[in-house]
């Protein structure tokens, strides 16, 4: 890791912890000024660290260590009943990976899907710059991977290309169509990318034991977990 080795890092004041009530967090951030390469975010990401936009983090609070990075083993993966269900109800979606840009109809969907889902949290309401300070950064390689059903957007998920994996930063879909589970679908197809790209693992960020919205991770069988720097098979 010795490409790290000149990085700063920066650490937060204690703030309220988005995903625990009652606890406080804290926040390691890279130095936002730093020159990251595509080996040192793909080096990060392996050290459990994650992005929004050009800000690269990661929980440092002084406690509390329920903040778990995990991964998807891709070649290992085993999908459950439910999961292949899924797969065969979304086969006549038409699907295209494209280099991360704006577009308004990406934009348009992620605001309905805001709106419609999370109208409770921080990204709410939405706007253009949010959007893209979120989703888009300027080094890298994002993926825009897109859902159709004929000419009709569905689902966009937002992955950065890795040394070795994929990370899953974000996937946002058509509120109305809850039985396709789009959600679900999203994590599966950038599995089957990961695994078509050669690529061992794909990234699903923090995992928290006590947070209800987080419980979906550890359904992808088997997941590693990252306990003291070192990745381990979940029991």
């Amino acid at each position: 890791m010795s490409s790290l080795s000149t990085l700063k890092f920066f650490v937060t004041p204690s703030h309220d912890c988005s995903y625990l009530e009652g606890q406080k967090a804290r926040t390691l951030f890279v130095d936002p000024k730093a020159d990251i390469t595509e080996d040192k975010y793909s080096e990060l990401s392996d050290l459990g660290f994650r992005r929004s936009g050009n800000f690269i983090y990661r929980p440092h609070c002084d406690e509390c260590k329920q903040c778990i990075p995990v991964r998807v083993a891709v070649n290992d993966f085993v999908s459950s009943k439910r999961q292949k269900r899924i797969w065969k109800k979304n086969q006549h979606l038409d699907i295209k990976v494209l280099a991360a840009e704006f577009k308004q109809e990406h934009y348009a969907l992620y605001q309905y899907y805001i709106t419609a889902r999370h109208k409770d949290g921080d990204m709410y309401p939405t706007s253009e710059e949010q959007y893209k300070s979120f989703v888009l950064k300027g080094w890298g390689r994002t993926l825009f991977i897109e859902f159709r059903l004929q000419d009709r957007l569905m689902a966009v998920a937002v992955t950065d290309r890795l040394d070795y994996g994929l990370s899953s930063i974000y996937t946002f879909f058509n509120p109305d169509e809850p039985q396709l589970s789009l959600g679900v679908y999203g994590i599966l197809t950038q599995i089957e990318y990961a695994k078509s790209l050669g690529l061992p693992y794909l990234y699903l960020g923090y995992w928290i034991k006590q947070c209800p919205k987080m419980s979906y991770k550890t359904e992808y069988q088997p997941i590693e977990t990252l306990i003291d720097n070192e990745w381990q098979k979940m029991p």
